[in-house]
């Protein structure tokens, strides 16, 4: 009996259980659906539809003269939704798409995209990538022509993903000026810099996820276009940084040397016409440019003896000498303390006067007036770098600034040799661009400029943000300090250490630095070698600095390794300018009685140019249906001929500006280099000729 009440027992708790299960299921269905829908429908939207960015356009940094330093061209990745197509259109066209994407990519028979194509549209599978090789907007343009294609991406199911590449069209040209960027956002130059302007806005585009973890564009769906990023104005100027880095190179070379940098700025403005720097590459194969070490923390060392100017500068500031009194200097050594001073030039120089001291850059010289007068107040000489401006970070443009280095009077490291050391260039730090603003100073007549790199961003005619030449100090010595100083520097030119460099044509102003290199504790007999100056010295118009790290060979001072580069480029400058060397010029600019009456557009596009000429109020016969053109003038009239860029083979370029040249033949799969600037005047490949895939064509712009 009481085993069977307790079976019964049993089996009505168990019925009980599973009563109330089954009541609390539908009550949780309901729960679920009314109370808690809302929640989990957004976590499922979540999950697998999402708003993600969709890049912008990033903006072109340009030269001053406005020749393209880094673009971005745009390429675009093929796929395709085959569930979207209408059964019709489908079925008429797939067998005449698959031969044309066979065709297009050669890599597969049209029967197998086909069967590609088809077995997808029966799994349902709604992104199909068609072929990962990029193709550019020709082609794109081509292949929205195509069966299936045509009816676009809510009808045929076809999608373009748009990718952009970052394009230089004068390659490694300022390679570190201009820099990079990284997927980390992390990089150098003037990508790096100002990249807040360059990067635009991105924009949103709801994506939905797919088996497999890839999304898929909702086309549908309310996307935020993307805003493209603004344009950089620099003040670079190509042909003189062409000759800076060619120069460097030849002589870093040469001389097996370990690195070298070239900075030209232009004197009343502080515009940087040219940065160079290049650094022996790692397989110790020719040389990169790896590190700005015109500007960076790795380009702060000891100076040598271009830091006599400020030294000079402190003496005559105070009035302690004059540059016809004499000083001696014995037999080339001079004992400070327990150090030994030394001139270059052994037995000495003797007796001689101070502008000659100057002008052979003896370090007894140099240190014993500094010591002499200022040895029992350093702080007032210490003041003297301060009040130039060379204390601090110049604040320029590009992130990396070096910050230099002094010693303090007082502090623990501060020893009785620190003064005279620190006179000729020792025991402190500071990088080519605080030099250069220093001796750019002097040639501005006393006026210290800020020289910056950048001096627009804009968007079309849009002026988002200028900069202008900026003083830094208004005078950083007297008027007869400043002369004074200008004249040792034509000295050191025309009787001292850098007399291999003077020439005929036009003064140059300038001072030899040569600094022994501190290698584990002790100096070496490795250089770090420089000359910093400007010209022409009689009306300056540009500064420049260079130096040479660690150059071999006999006689590695700075008048034999870095002087001869700045005559080099100096010289190159020189005949380039018409306003230094207008009689040089004038063959050139002779007016050319056979020009056209209208303007001469050579080539472009047919919409831009018939834009250009209604503007203009010229009569055109426009051929409508070409996109790309040749134009003849006769009078006043502009007859245009078809360029047709679109056949299977090199195309014609030639009048074409560097920008559209480059479109046409990137898409092409052709590799680019250039020189000069202006339009296209010749082109290495003959136009008609078979196409060679990542061929290299050389074009020539004038």
């Amino acid at each position: 009996m009481n085993i069977k009440r307790s079976i019964v027992l049993r089996v009505r708790v168990v019925f009980i259980l599973i009563a109330l299960t089954s009541a609390a299921i539908p009550y949780r269905i309901a729960q679920l659906q009314l109370t808690e829908g809302d929640k989990w429908r957004e976590k499922a939207e979540t999950i697998n539809f999402q708003y993600r960015e969709v890049p912008a356009t990033r903006g072109n940094i340009y030269a001053g003269d406005g020749s393209l330093l880094a673009t971005s061209l745009p390429f675009y990745r093929v796929a395709m939704d085959p569930t979207i197509a209408k059964s019709d259109k489908y079925k008429a066209g797939l067998d005449s798409l698959s031969r044309f994407l066979s065709f297009f990519y050669k890599d597969k028979s049209a029967a197998a995209y086909k069967r590609m194509i088809n077995d997808s549209r029966l799994d349902s599978k709604r992104y199909l990538v068609l072929n990962r090789k990029q193709i550019g907007y020709q082609d794109m343009q081509k292949m929205v022509q195509w069966p299936i294609f045509r009816e676009g991406r809510l009808a045929g199911g076809v999608i373009f993903e748009k990718v952009e590449k970052r394009y230089r069209p004068f390659n490694s040209l300022a390679g570190r000026t201009v820099g990079f960027l990284n997927e980390d956002s992390y990089g150098a130059g003037i990508e790096y810099s100002f990249n807040s302007y360059l990067s635009g806005k991105d924009g949103k585009a709801l994506f939905q996820r797919l088996a497999g973890g890839s999304w898929k564009p909702v086309f549908d769906a309310e996307d935020v276009k993307p805003e493209d990023g603004f344009d950089v104005i620099t003040t670079l100027d190509v042909n003189i940084q062409d000759v800076a880095e060619t120069a460097l190179r030849r002589q870093l070379t040469d001389r097996d040397a370990g690195f070298g940098s070239v900075i030209v700025m232009e004197v009343k403005t502080g515009q940087i016409k040219a940065i160079a720097n290049l650094q022996r590459n790692k397989n110790a194969n020719g040389y990169g440019e790896n590190y700005n070490f015109a500007i960076g923390d790795q380009g702060n060392t000891e100076p040598g003896s271009t830091f006599k100017l400020l030294s000079m500068l402190a003496l005559l500031e105070e009035n302690k000498i004059s540059l016809d009194q004499k000083v001696e200097t014995g037999n080339g050594v001079h004992k400070f303390y327990n150090q030994y001073m030394r001139d270059a030039k052994n037995g000495g120089y003797g007796t001689i006067t101070i502008r000659e001291a100057f002008e052979k850059s003896s370090n007894v010289a140099i240190s014993k007036l500094v010591d002499e007068h200022f040895g029992s107040s350093p702080s007032k000489f210490m003041g003297y770098i301060e009040k130039v401006g060379l204390k601090e970070p110049i604040g320029f443009q590009l992130t990396g600034e070096g910050k230099p280095y002094f010693k303090k009077p007082g502090d623990k490291n501060w020893y009785g040799t620190s003064l005279p050391w620190i006179s000729i260039g020792y025991e402190s730090k500071v990088n080519p661009l605080h030099t250069l603003a220093l001796y750019n100073a002097v040639a501005n007549g006393g006026v210290m400029v800020k020289p910056y790199i950048v001096k627009a961003v804009v968007k079309g005619n849009q002026i988002e943000k200028s900069y202008e030449p900026e003083i830094m100090r208004e005078r950083i010595a007297s008027e007869k300090t400043i002369k004074n100083l200008q004249e040792l520097l034509e000295g050191v030119v025309s009787r001292g250490t850098a007399k291999n460099i003077a020439n005929a044509d036009y003064k140059i102003a300038g001072k030899t630095g040569t600094a022994q290199k501190l290698i584990g504790g002790a100096y070496t007999e490795t250089y770090y070698t420089s000359f910093a100056g400007y010209f022409p010295a009689d009306h300056p118009k540009y500064s420049m600095i260079v130096v040479i790290d660690s150059p071999n060979g006999f006689a590695a001072y700075g008048g034999d390794v870095s002087a001869p580069v700045f005559k080099e480029i100096a010289d190159r400058i020189y005949a380039l300018d018409v306003e230094l060397n207008p009689d040089n010029q004038s063959k050139i600019f002779q007016a050319d009685a056979t020009l056209p009456k209208s303007p001469f557009i050579p080539a472009g596009r047919a919409e831009e140019i018939h834009k250009i000429l209604e503007e203009l109020g010229l009569k055109a016969n426009p051929t409508q249906s070409e996109e790309w053109v040749k134009t003849i003038t006769s009078g006043e009239s502009i007859q245009w001929q078809s360029n047709d860029t679109d056949k299977p083979m090199v195309p014609d370029v030639s009048g074409l500006s560097l920008r559209d040249a480059l479109f046409i033949l990137e898409n092409k799969g052709l590799r680019v280099n250039y020189t000069g600037k202006g339009r296209v005047q010749n082109q290495s490949m003959t136009p008609g000729s078979a196409l060679v895939p990542n061929a290299t064509i050389n074009l020539v712009l004038g």
